[in-house]
């Protein structure tokens, strides 16, 4: 038994850190799926077969709960074959969570096809709450290659966050986007304050009934150097050693 962590990259790394800081010795199956063409470019047919293979992949390696840790992943979530576990998506835990924060004026950076698959605006606008939305594709790529501070990196953050940096609240709707927080934090209003909804998650993963003990498994259909490196960089976290898989 082991709890699955299924992203695009290592966006989800943010959210292994988080429950590895709640939850200790609860074994962590992640799955880096780099070998693939990128989720936010695929079709919704496309993006919903390869995560029903990926589901079952992790099944078959004892995963018995799940987390999608990508937005553009979880917007497939509903169109998902029945796989007998749970799995917690980002979306409308992210919905719920900011929701609560009571925003004055929301704003949502993400990938390209969360954005632009309107889910966050449908979402809210059920909470009575409007939102603007800003497309942060190149902060993705870049925080992926491991990329945390450089020049092009802070342009293209500055360039983003500009109209909407005297938000209330800003929802980091990509879990690569924590990694860079610090930093967003000196392109907005003092007032301004960063959601990250990667807590809900792990919330929700504490009340599973998951074992404790025994190792972490990192697997990649992509290059296993790049996600050891860029998990490092960005998020600080070791990787041992990373498995090459195809699914």
């Amino acid at each position: 038994m082991a709890l699955g962590i299924i992203d695009w990259g290592i966006g989800g790394i943010s959210i292994y850190k988080l429950i590895k800081a709640r939850l200790g010795d609860t074994p962590v199956v992640y799955l880096s799926d780099t070998g693939a063409t990128p989720y936010g470019k695929m079709t919704r047919r496309e993006l919903t077969e390869r995560l029903d293979k990926a589901v079952e992949f992790m099944k078959d390696r004892g995963v018995t709960h799940l987390v999608i840790g990508c937005n553009a992943a979880s917007t497939a979530i509903p169109f998902l074959a029945d796989h007998g576990i749970p799995i917690e998506g980002m979306i409308d835990n992210a919905v719920d969570f900011t929701a609560k924060l009571r925003p004055g004026r929301l704003a949502v950076i993400g990938g390209r096809r969360t954005i632009l698959s309107g889910v966050y605006r449908k979402g809210f606008c059920k909470k009575g709450i409007d939102i603007e939305q800003r497309i942060a594709q190149p902060l993705s790529g870049l925080i992926e290659s491991g990329d945390t501070g450089s020049e092009i990196l802070k342009r293209e953050a500055k360039r983003i966050l500009g109209p909407i940096r005297n938000s209330s609240h800003i929802l980091l709707a990509c879990t690569h986007y924590p990694a860079i927080t610090g930093l967003l934090t000196t392109l907005v209003s003092d007032s301004t304050k960063f959601v990250d909804p990667a807590r809900s998650i792990v919330d929700k993963v504490a009340r599973w009934k998951l074992p404790r003990g025994g190792p972490d498994v990192f697997l990649t259909t992509g290059n296993t150097e790049a996600m050891t490196r860029a998990a490092r960089l960005a998020f600080g976290v070791t990787i041992q050693e990373a498995n090459s898989i195809k699914i």
